[in-house]
């Protein structure tokens, strides 16, 4: 366990970020090489995957739900130094990782088609995308376990052992990439069900490594079978903690759906610009989700030893650094969009739209590092219900009027990426606002021990 109670936090939050920073580094090179092969095969191609892809949002929300519940939880207990605690909260989030991955995943590839065909631009995309989700159903499964398993050693403030297993499965799935999806070696290329696959197997390795690290007899935390007979008390609080965090991607995934139902009309041409822009601005957002990721078990260890200041100045470092990261990154998409959207399509209608997405939508990235910043505070002190609140806003403000202007004369699709823009600095406000109130009414550990014993045992 790293004990982050202690030391200076900005030393503690670069640490953890610079490790999940250089993990997601190489995320980001398996997105642009898996991007880059598949745009080989051609614009619908690039459709089919980003639409077979947006089904990841779903498992997102289901994992935050399931990740942020086990990393409160356990900084909270690692922070209290009751490690038989934070055992216990792994076991069950482990094995409830399993009983939610095994039903979505059922649920997914037997409706994997008709859900295709529904946000499809046209057949040829629809069929694709469901030729994708053969394969990627069964490695967005194994990613459950594999949240839990990382979830849980953040808690700890553990982060080197699961970026080096993340850092070589993303090299295995680069490796085998063109091998699969152009048939590089072989000469048997699967086109998108070869992006799918490789995918499947670099996850499978991953997470097999990572659990053999929970084997060693060092470990912090261990599994333990007779851990494993679910334990309502524990899984209500995961979930309480959880399920707004997670319900935060829910939302995403209706914004996202919402977006391609919004587009289908313009053509797979339009499609696959928002998909490649889409996965250019999140590979871009990694290095501050990063810090996002670090915020949570620092805030979450200082709350659990109801240290208020650490707790306070863990947030404002945050989010001095996620500002300057985001601000940089504007300017780049202000003048690079083009030549980033040239080197995954050659098509000028896809390259258009994409550069025009990235160059409107870098307008919010600082509101958006903002907003990332104060999420994990929500988390790491143990309510993510005011996070939910501005976001379920956000989109509130944002689909209605997309909606609207969708079927007026005229429409454009800048004009909902504007809309974007507006509704996501409305939430950086209100989040900041929420914050500041919860500052208010959690941080209160003045009082002598006997008066915080019972706030202490009810966030046990």
């Amino acid at each position: 366990m790293n004990d982050l109670t202690k030391g200076p936090v900005l030393r503690h939050l670069i640490t953890l970020s610079a490790f999940l920073a250089f993990s997601m580094v190489f995320q980001t090179l398996y997105y642009l090489a898996d991007l880059y092969f598949v745009g080989r095969l051609g614009k619908d191609a690039i459709a089919g995957v980003s639409l077979g892809g947006n089904l990841m949002l779903v498992v997102l929300a289901l994992t935050q739900t399931l990740g942020v519940g086990t990393t409160a939880l356990i900084s909270h207990a690692a922070g209290q130094k009751n490690q038989p605690r934070a055992q216990l909260i792994f076991n069950q989030a482990f094995i409830l990782s399993l009983i939610v991955g095994l039903v979505f995943s059922v649920a997914a590839f037997l409706l994997r088609s008709q859900y295709c065909r529904w946000l499809g631009a046209d057949g040829e995309t629809a069929t694709l995308g469901a030729q994708y989700l053969l394969w990627f159903v069964p490695a967005m499964f194994l990613q459950f376990s594999l949240i839990a398993m990382t979830s849980a050693l953040r808690g700890t403030g553990v982060v080197k052992a699961p970026v080096m297993i993340q850092i070589t499965t993303v090299l295995l799935n680069v490796l085998l990439a063109p091998i699969l999806i152009l048939g590089w070696l072989t000469g048997r290329p699967l086109g998108v069900q070869g992006a799918a696959l490789a995918t499947l197997i670099a996850v499978f390795c991953g997470t097999v490594a990572l659990f053999g690290y929970f084997l060693r007899p060092s470990s912090y935390l261990k599994f333990k079978t007779n851990e494993w007979r679910p334990i309502a008390d524990i899984w209500r609080g995961m979930i309480k903690i959880g399920v707004p965090a997670g319900a935060e991607f829910g939302l995403m995934s209706i914004y996202m759906v919402l977006i391609y139902w919004i587009i289908r009309n313009f053509g797979s041409a339009a499609q696959a610009g928002f998909g490649i822009a889409v996965r250019l601005m999140q590979s871009m957002f990694l290095p501050v989700l990063s810090i996002g990721f670090a915020v949570a078990p620092v805030c979450g260890q200082n709350f659990g030893a109801r240290n208020a200041e650490r707790v306070r100045e863990t947030f404002k470092s945050a989010a001095l650094l996620c500002s300057i990261l985001m601000f940089a990154l504007t300017m780049f998409c202000q003048f690079m969009s083009p030549v980033l959207m040239g080197i995954f399509s050659r098509d000028a209608a896809v390259i258009a739209l994409g550069a025009d997405y990235l160059r409107i939508i870098s307008w919010n990235f600082v509101a958006m590092g903002l907003i990332f910043s104060s999420s994990s505070m929500f988390q790491g002190m143990g309510n993510t219900l005011p996070a939910l609140v501005s976001s379920s806003l956000r989109l509130l403000l944002f689909a209605l009027p997309a909606f609207v202007v969708s079927f007026r004369p005229g429409f454009q699709i800048r004009q909902v990426w504007y809309l974007s823009v507006a509704s996501v600095t409305i939430q950086a406000v209100i989040n900041l606002l929420l914050l500041r109130r919860e500052y208010g009414r959690k941080l209160v550990f003045a009082a002598p021990a006997a008066e915080i014993a019972p706030a202490s045992a009810a966030l046990a």
